[in-house]
């Protein structure tokens, strides 16, 4: 069977991916209400009775304060490494049934191989992840998704990991300059923001893009927007270049949407 995934919502408000092999369901980060997370996978035919395990990025709660709700589902194993199954330990007055891993390690989960490795971010130990097809032999290559959000820049060790993946989700998450212009938001938390262990700009995700521009993508996802400090349209300007010369299918992941089925 191929891998089947697809966005259930992006953006600072919250973050939460559905993928489904032959043998497992799992979501990406829980970043929704266990409540709302349930809404989100009706609409595309599935439940929370039926998804295996949650794997974490980190912490916060954009990605992970679903956590707390599913104390009604304990059959849903929860992989996080150490410092980030502590840091959400702390907040919830049940013990999930945590899946601990060292950062820069490969596991296994059922036919799921996941690389877990650093990104530059103001959590206590954040990784990105790249689900693998366990069950792919020679000279059928692995099938590969890339989930690359909450970063302030990308090292060389992260552009070496995207590199191989069919379906990369990068984050594009704000605009230099509706960042600038936002009324709300104070000056430490506009420099929190963009710094190298904060979030992606669009332009710096569209210098990651080019930088890597890997042959072997698929279809790449511009996600985790600010609905405050963003757009679908500044975005497709800032990365336009970009996305272009990776001749590859992309999509942008509006704040708070959902995208439709990938197969590959």
């Amino acid at each position: 069977m191929s891998m089947r995934f697809c966005i259930l919502g992006s953006g600072s408000e919250g973050n939460c991916a559905f993928l489904q092999t032959a043998d497992a369901r799992v979501l990406v980060d829980a970043g929704f209400s266990a409540r709302r997370i349930a809404r989100l996978l009706a609409t595309v035919g599935e439940s929370l009775d039926r998804i295996d395990a949650v794997f974490l990025t980190h912490e916060h709660g954009d990605h992970a304060a679903g956590i707390g709700g599913l104390a009604h589902h304990p059959h849903i194993k929860i992989f996080a490494n150490h410092a980030t199954a502590r840091a959400v330990q702390a907040g919830l007055t049940y013990r999930p049934a945590w899946q601990l891993f060292e950062t820069g390690t490969r596991f296994q989960f059922r036919d799921l191989e996941i690389e877990s490795f650093a990104v530059p971010h103001d959590a206590h130990d954040p990784v990105a992840f790249i689900f693998s097809d366990g069950t792919a032999s020679v000279p059928t290559p692995a099938r590969r998704l890339a989930w690359l959000t909450d970063l302030g820049h990308a090292p060389q060790h992260i552009k070496e990991r995207i590199r191989e993946a069919d379906v990369l989700v990068v984050e594009a998450n704000f605009c230099p300059q509706m960042l600038k212009d936002d009324p709300k938001r104070p000056w430490s938390v506009k420099q929190r923001i963009s710094g190298r262990h904060g979030h992606l700009s669009n332009e710096s995700a569209r210098e990651l893009l080019a930088s890597v521009a890997s042959p072997r993508w698929r279809h790449v996802f511009l996600a985790h927007l600010s609905r405050e400090c963003n757009s679908p349209a500044a975005v497709e300007t800032a990365c336009a270049g970009a996305l272009g010369a990776i001749k590859c299918g992309f999509s942008i992941v509006a704040p708070g949407a959902s995208t439709p089925f990938y197969e590959f």
